[in-house]
């Protein structure tokens, strides 16, 4: 089941309150709402809200000081300012302090919506990223050791026998690639990819990544002509064999 995401309704008018909790409510979300500033920063300590709306003007503690606070005790989450029409400097002090963006009151709630539903898909591939990336780290360890060869990924050095192998940046990413995806069969359009950074309206000719892997051979095989690390797979691509 996809994450119910929380919104935190930041809002002295009652009316404007009371409206906003039944439509983001109807929608699905999980709503807390605060009257005043300080309330706004206890409930965003407590419910860690994924999108904050904060409106500006409240009582207690201003929605800037909230919008201060939250940004730097919760840097992830998002929040959306609603403001009065005439108060311009407003928004770019808000906005200065950190806010993702803001409303202008009265606004469409159909629009408000659609906003703040836009904000949480880019915040969840965001966050999907993130994980990806992190994960990929966890399984990549700082040394590498296959056959006769040790590289430290950290340092970028690489020994075969002890003997140092001068092997270009490019070189490391493709080995620490194969590494993290040992086994596997890695075809010359995913290594231009993700190594090289092409996508499918540049692709260079894929004789690009032959020539690289022939370089690279001969400074990691014992014998060229017989690879027995990175292995091709005909009509597929290469392989990593550890």
């Amino acid at each position: 089941m996809a994450e119910r995401y929380k919104i935190l309704i930041v809002e002295d008018e009652e009316i404007i309150r009371f409206g906003l909790q039944d439509n983001f409510e109807m929608e699905n979300y999980i709503v807390e709402t605060a009257v005043d500033g300080e309330e706004a920063i206890e409930k965003a300590d407590t419910f860690l809200p994924h999108l904050i709306l904060l409106d500006l003007m409240i009582p207690k503690k201003s929605g800037f000081e909230v919008c201060r606070y939250v940004r730097k005790k919760h840097p992830e989450c998002l929040i959306i300012m609603l403001t009065a029409k005439t108060e311009e400097t407003s928004k770019v002090a808000g906005l200065e302090m950190g806010a993702d963006d803001y409303v202008t009151k009265p606004f469409s709630i159909l629009e408000l919506l659609a906003r703040v539903k836009a904000f949480l898909r880019r915040f969840s591939a965001q966050q999907a990223a993130t994980e990806a990336a992190i994960a990929e780290a966890a399984q990549i360890p700082e040394c590498l050791d296959f056959f006769d060869i040790h590289i430290d990924i950290k340092r970028f050095e690489a020994t075969k026998n002890g003997v140092p192998l001068d092997l270009t940046n490019r070189e490391f990413q493709v080995l620490k690639y194969f590494w993290n995806h040992k086994g596997d069969v890695i075809t010359r359009e995913e290594l231009l990819k993700e190594i090289w950074g092409f996508t499918d309206e540049n692709m260079p000719s894929t004789r690009t990544i032959d020539n690289h892997i022939v370089t690279l051979r001969k400074k990691i095989e014992d014998d060229q002509t017989n690879p027995k690390i990175i292995i091709s797979v005909r009509g597929a691509g290469y392989k990593l064999d550890v």
